[in-house]
């Protein structure tokens, strides 16, 4: 059964960081042109890196046939490389935010007792 080893916990990342968002952290990042972009120059990076690392004719990077579906594009990057790629930056970037919106909510509380007294 081909892409078991690779594919599914590359799926399934994606998968749980989506999930975390629309179900728990609800930052709104995904509403965000600035997200979006920065997908754009994470991917800008991760294809010259990645596709040096994993070039067929000198990989410095192996993966097993099959464990992969065995899309590789482009410069014979495993598709699944940026499906880990985007759930790496995109939980960092959802942490990052709902502790920035709850360090907000927290300063906001404090701020209305304080008006209060």
């Amino acid at each position: 059964m081909r892409g078991l080893g690779y594919t599914l916990p590359a799926v399934l990342s994606v998968v749980a960081v989506v999930l975390l968002e629309l179900r728990w952290l609800r930052t709104g990042l995904f509403r965000r042109p600035a997200y979006w972009i920065s997908m754009i120059i994470v991917f800008g990076f991760q294809i010259p890196v990645d596709g040096w690392l994993t070039k067929l004719n000198a990989p410095i990077v192996l993966y097993a046939d099959r464990h992969t579906v065995g899309v590789r594009f482009p410069w014979d990057i495993p598709v699944e490389d940026f499906a880990f790629g985007m759930s790496l930056i995109t939980a960092t970037l959802l942490v990052w935010e709902y502790l920035k919106l709850r360090s907000e909510s927290r300063t906001s509380s404090v701020e209305k007792s304080e008006e209060l007294r």
